[in-house]
This record gives C-alpha cells, structure tokens and sequence, in this order.
C-alpha cells in the first residue's frame, strides 16, 4: 500500500516521473454523486488498490495502474489513467448515522445561513444575515430540549405522577406517586421535576457529544495553506478562500452556546414551577430570595449565550486553527453549574406543594413561536434589500429562498416537538382524561395541518397537471430529435414524459414558497387562537356555527392523528435505516445534499461531508501535478462536480490554469446557483471558467437534476446529449436502449470525445512551476 501510494503521488524516489516538454501521464480523477458506488463500479475493473486515504473517503486506482506515471507511453492503456475518489461513507456508512434523521430542522436551518443572496459592498447587511439565521438556530434548539421537557417533567413527573388514576396505569411511575408510594421521598413535586431533568440533560449532552465527534471525524481536515487572492471580498464567490471549509472556531463557539442553551432550558423549566410555588403569599421569604437570584442568574447566562452567539460569524479569509476558550469550555460548565444549584433548590423540602394541572411555563412554547416567526420576518426584509443591490433573475423567490427554507426548518422543529408531546401524552393518559395534556398552543399546531396538507395536494395536483400539459409538448419535440425513425406512439410517450417530469424540478421554488407562506399564516393563526382563547380548537369553537364546530373537531382530531401517524413513521424509518444498508443509503443521498455546506448556524446539524472531501481532493490534484507536470482532469458527476468545482477553487492560481473540469449531471447551476446565488451564482461560475485551463459540461433533457450552465459568452456547455441513444433497435442495439436520465453519462460516446479533446488543450508543465503546498504542510491525518 505504502509503495502504491509513492509511485502515484510522487513519481517514485527518483523525482517525478516525466520531464518537462514530454508528453508526461494524463490523469482522469473521478468524484461521483449522491448515492454513492464502488471504486470497482466507477474504473470499471474488479481489481482496485487504494492508493491514499481511509475507510471513509480515499482515492483507488485500478490495480495495472498504480504505478502508470513510471509508464506513460503504456500502449495497453487507451486514455488518461483513471482515480476514482470514493466518499459515500462520509454519509452512508455505519447504522448510527440514521440518527441523524433526528437533526433534520438543524440541518434546514443551517441552509438557509447560504441562501442568502449576491451582494457587494453590503458587509453589515450579508452580516446582519448571518445573525439572523444563528439566533433561529439557536431557537430550535432551545425548543427541541422544551420538548424533552414538557414531555419528561410536565407530563410524565408533574401531571401523570402527580395523577393517582394515571400512575396507577404506569407502574413504573409508582415511586413518584404521592398516593401509590404513600408519600415517598422522591414523591415531592421538586425532586420529581429534578430526576425527570436527567432526560433532557442528557439530550443536550449527546448532542455535544455527537457535534464534538463528528467534527473530530469528518471536519478536522485542514485545508492547504495559501495567502488569500488579492480582492477584499474574496472573489466572486466565497469558496476559495483559504479558511472556508475548516470551520474549527466558529463551530466550536456555537456548540458551547447550543449546549448551555439546553442546560439552562432544563434549569429554567425546574426552577420556575419551585420558585412560583416559593412567591405565594406566606411562603419562605429565604427560598423566595434564593429563587430570585437563581432566576437572575440563569437570566444573565441566557444574555450571555446570546451574545456569544450574535458575537462573531465565520472567519474565511485565513485558515483560523484558534478556540475561543474563554467561551468554549466556560459556559458550558457555568450552565451546569446553574442547572445543579436549580436541582437542589427545587429538590428543597416544601411541606404541601402539590402538582395541580400544567406544569408552569407553558408560554415557553408560545414564546419561541413569536421568536421565530419576528426572525423569519425580519430575515426576509434582509434578504430582500440583499437581493435589490444586486439582482440576479435566476435565484428563487427574488432572493427569499433563506427565509422560506428558516420558516420550513422552524415549523419542521414545532411539528416534531409537538408529535412526540402530543403522542406521549394519549399514551399516558390512554382513553381518559386524567391529566391536562400537552400546552394548548402545541393542539393550536397540530389543527393547522389538515389544511396544509390540503393546500400541498393542491399543489401536487398543479405539477401533475403541468405535467401532462409538458409532456403533451414535448411528442413533437421528440419525433424531431428522431427523425429517420418509424416513430412508436409508446415509446415517444415515454420519453416526452420523462423529459416533462424532470423539468418538474425547476418548479420546485414555488412549492417551498407557497409551503413556507401558508406555514407562517397558520402558525400565525395557531398562535393568536391560543394566546386569545387558552383552549383547544375544539373547545373555542364551542357555540359557533355547527360547520365551524365540526370543521375545528375534525382538523384538531386529524390534525393529532397525523402528527402520530408521522411521528410512528419517522421512528419506522430511522429504526429501519439503523439495520437496513439500502434503507441507510436513502437517507445519506438526503444528507448528500443537505450537508455539503459547513455548520455556519447550527453546530449540532449533521456535519459536513465537504469539509473533508473538498481538502482531499484539493491535496491530490497539487500534489500529483506538482510532483508529475501531467494533465489532469476532474471529472464530476452530480454532487461530485459540487466538489470538483470546490475542490478547484481551493487550489491555488497556477495550479488551477493546469487543472481541466468535466462536468456531467450537474446541479452546479440549476439547483446551487439558483439556491445558493451568493457561491454559485452567475459571477462565480464565470470566474471558474475563467480560473481552470477549460471546462465542458454534460446533461441530458431527460435528467431531473443536471442542466447547463447558462455562462454568457462562454462554450462550456454541450447540446443535450440524446437520451435515449437510439429510438428504437439497431444493429449496434439491437435491444431497446433504456432512458438513462441522470445516470450512465459514461455510456454516451460524446462524454469520451469530450474528454479527448479536454487532454488535448492541457499541456504538461516544469513541476517546480507555480505555486504548490511545501512538505511541512501536508494534510493531517484522519482522526481514529
């Protein structure tokens, strides 16, 4: 392995494998997409050797390859030596990582930090974004661990506990009972809220722990070391600066925030309801003064969380190896502290405290709804002046894309929080009512979603309809493309429609849109309704109009049985992938796209993939065309040419005039410059093409997330590949050739012909030339 891994990377002992003014080895490195495959599958050899890397990510060369630069006239070898880097277990690897599925809302909110739209000389405003976007991060996690809360201190160790018929029911409840443990020591209401605190702690705490391990295994790769370009923003787009994929600082300070943020939300959920009790008229003026001082301390720790988390954004302009220690490892144990001292004071004896209804604190729920719906608000006027400096006609929604996807990751947040309340309080209280149930406001939620599911079929409705309306379209389309063939009715149906349902995608703004508008007004709605009226739905529709009464009965009863229905599926599904390979690689595609992007907002998001995979690929292609002065061209498909095209503007200059980019399959522009304007909007795709010695790119009308990239004056994209590659049999096919859509882009002959002609333009150069990473600052090695 060591001596595979010198004859690639180096040329061998004796210095690089060619001489400059000879023809010199061409390289082919292969990066593939969602999903993921086998180095076997993409060399098209069952024979492979890795040549570097690990069991999560590396680089494979066919076995009569690996020492191919000592042999660069091998008449055996038609083309460039093909590498096949292989990342698919950055996502879709081990059964753990279906857990991930419970992160969700933290990874939606963390795209909408690189939403935003292309701005120039509007510092404070992209700022003031970013700031926007931490502080609805922050409110997801401080509502996911009020969830634990409610669930474990207000309706397990308050309500049914504190319960005779419902602790009766649950026998494991008993010792918490007054009435079944005839007045045990642990049936006090402040010790019971204190053990039931161990549940959300220890959420809290194995979030730190994944978001501290993840990044230790997946983002501790530092990228090579450079000085910045000489433009004071950067460049067109913010990816080739030398910091931007080793996000070491910025996501340590938020995990310290996120994590005393959840300890302080358990210790503000235990010490109001003894400290409530302690202010009643004739209560214990010493326990009064200890509860108000340790309100106000947990007060200021909140002030303090939040202004660490407003304090400082993203540091890209150098590689920043420093912590924030102060912050890091202070506040944490600060909260910690407050939470022990909230323990003891509420486990304090106080002689006929009694739990009676909810739990206080149910404006808790009520309040971070506000929050976030100000925030969301907010965020989209930001976005709009953003997108008013410098317009680009192809974002989505005019630059609102953020805002929409914050609205979706919060009303994803309040529709997991309220299943698992909703559900484990039916499952508590079983057929009767015995205990209160859940805050009102959580029922308010659960009612608004029979009517968005009403509106989202509508829209399905919409696209099925315009999709027959483009498939309609696109039969003459097809019988032009094939105009020597006996045309068959069937067959040009078929590929009609499946042209009509892969432009689909480009309809995909309109559904967020509209889904992210109806979620604020019903969220809305839901909030005024239960502010206004304290009750449930069906309750406040009590003495209305019978249609209004049934109409509230049925939305909030459905409503409820949705949430479970959901709530059963998702933890069918995370179970399923835990043990099922096929199951798990589904969810990593979702994961293929959702965490590309570092953790700028939510350190406890599933981590960044690219972190690790951008450095990699950016040290192989310096190292082997320092070390050889051969021809090297990346060749991406789908999400690989995401990171073919990151990978690219990580290297330096000079290295990446010497660098040729295939592209294939890609939603370079289609999905991330319309999505992701400020990083690959028009201007930064035209600066890579100007950057790299060339660049051609592939797709086919038949595939639903490739396209072309649009660049004014530029000849990067070839026409439409034809897909199918014939009509109908040949003699070269004699069996139907299958529609490939996004797949198999290798089959085409345009996609070798192509690459030819890439070789032909790059030539070889002295390896001493242009500027390259020196020994002393090779990658380090992966964390075990």
């Amino acid at each position: 392995m060591e001596r595979a891994q010198e004859h690639a990377s180096t040329g061998g002992p004796d210095g690089p494998a060619t001489r400059p003014g000879e023809p010199g080895t061409a390289l082919e490195l292969l990066v593939h997409g969602v999903g993921g495959t086998t180095p076997q599958e993409m060399l098209n050899d069952p024979r492979t050797v890795r040549i570097t890397g690990d069991d999560t990510a590396a680089v494979f060369r066919r076995a009569d390859d690996v020492d191919a630069e000592h042999h660069p006239d091998d008449r055996r070898r038609e083309g460039p030596v093909p590498e096949a880097y292989v990342w698919c277990n950055l996502t879709s690897g081990n059964g753990t990582r279906a857990l991930w599925l419970l992160l969700l809302p933290f990874m939606v909110v963390n795209l909408a930090h690189w939403m935003r739209p292309s701005a120039h000389g509007r510092r404070r405003t992209v700022r003031l974004y970013g700031l926007l976007v931490r502080l609805a991060a922050l409110t997801l996690t401080v509502l996911l661990v009020a969830a634990a809360c409610e669930v474990a201190l207000d309706l397990a160790a308050w309500q049914c506990a504190g319960t005779t018929a419902c602790a009766d029911r649950h026998s494991w409840l008993g010792f918490l009972s007054p009435s079944v443990s005839d007045g045990g020591w642990w049936s006090a209401p402040g010790r019971r809220l204190a053990l039931a605190a161990v549940v959300p702690t220890a959420l809290t705490v194995l979030l730190w722990y994944l978001s501290r391990r993840t990044w230790s295994d997946y983002e501790s790769q530092q990228p090579i070391e450079r000085a910045p370009e000489p433009e004071g923003e950067g460049g067109p787009t913010a990816l080739g600066r030398p910091g931007f994929w080793y996000g070491r600082r910025l996501v340590a300070r938020l995990r310290a925030a996120h994590t005393a943020a959840g300890l302080i939300t358990v210790a503000a959920a235990v010490a109001s309801a003894a400290a409530r009790h302690d202010r009643r008229p004739g209560g214990p003026a010493v326990l009064d003064a200890l509860g108000l001082i340790l309100e106000a301390a947990l007060a200021a720790c909140a002030a303090a969380v939040v202004w660490v988390v407003c304090r400082r954004g993203r540091s890209e302009r150098r590689l920043d190896r420093t912590l924030d220690e102060r912050f890091v490892r202070r506040l944490p144990l600060v909260a910690l502290v407050l939470l022990t001292l909230s323990l003891l004071y509420a486990g304090w004896e106080r002689p006929g405290w009694t739990s009676e209804g909810r739990l206080p604190g149910d404006a808790t729920f009520g309040g971070i709804a506000l929050v976030q719906g100000l925030l969301v608000i907010v965020l989209g006027v930001v976005a709009h002046v953003l997108h008013r400096t410098d317009p680009d006609r192809r974002a989505v929604l005019r630059g609102l894309g953020g805002p929409a996807v914050a609205m979706l990751a919060c009303a994803l947040g309040g529709v997991m929080s309220g299943g698992v309340s909703q559900r484990v309080s039916d499952w508590l209280d079983g057929t009767g009512a015995s205990i209160e149930g859940p805050p009102v406001l959580l029922t308010w939620q659960a009612s608004v979603i029979p009517p968005l599911l009403v509106v989202l079929l509508g829209l399905l409705g919409w696209l099925a309809h315009r999709a027959w309306q483009l498939a309609r379209a696109e039969r003459a389309a097809v019988a032009l493309d094939y105009p020597d063939e006996a045309q068959d009715p069937a067959r040009t149906r078929r590929i009609a429609y499946t042209r009509a349902m892969s432009s689909l995608t480009d309809r995909g703004p309109r559904i967020v849109a509209v889904t992210s508008g109806i979620t604020l007004l019903l969220g809305a709605g839901a909030l005024v309704g239960a502010l206004a009226t304290d009750e449930t739905p069906g309750e406040a529709a009590q003495g209305a109009y019978p249609v209004v009464h049934g109409a509230a009965e049925t939305s909030q009863a459905l409503g409820s049985w949705l949430i479970g229905l959901g709530f059963i599926l998702f933890v069918t599904w995370g179970r399923r992938a835990y043990k099922d390979a096929a199951a798990r690689r589904t969810i990593g595609i979702l994961w293929d796209v959702g965490t590309f992007w570092p953790r700028a907002s939510h350190p406890f998001a599933p981590p960044c993939y690219a972190e690790r995979a951008v450095p990699d690929l950016t040290w192989r292609m310096a190292t082997w065309t320092r070390a050889t002065g051969g021809r090297l061209v990346i060749s991406g498909h789908s999400q690989g040419s995401v990171l073919a095209a990151a990978a690219a503007w990580q290297l330096a200059p000079s290295a990446r005039k010497r660098v040729a980019l295939l592209t294939y399959g890609s939603p370079l522009e289609r999905l991330y410059g319309r999505w992701f304007p400020a990083h690959f909007g028009p201007a930064a795709l035209t600066s890579l093409h100007r950057d790299v010695d060339c660049w051609r790119n592939l797709y086919r009308l038949t595939d639903p997330i490739g396209g072309p990239m649009r660049l004014p004056g530029a000849q990067v994209d070839h026409a439409p590949l034809m897909d199918p590659l014939a009509y109908g049999r040949t003699d070269l096919l004699p069996l139907p050739a299958p529609i490939l859509g996004h797949s198999d882009y290798q089959a085409d002959p345009v996609f070798a012909e192509e690459r030819r002609k890439l070789l032909a333009r790059l030539r070889p150069e002295d390896p001493a030339a242009g500027e390259v990473p020196s020994p002393r600052h090779q990658p380090e090695p992966p964390a075990a």
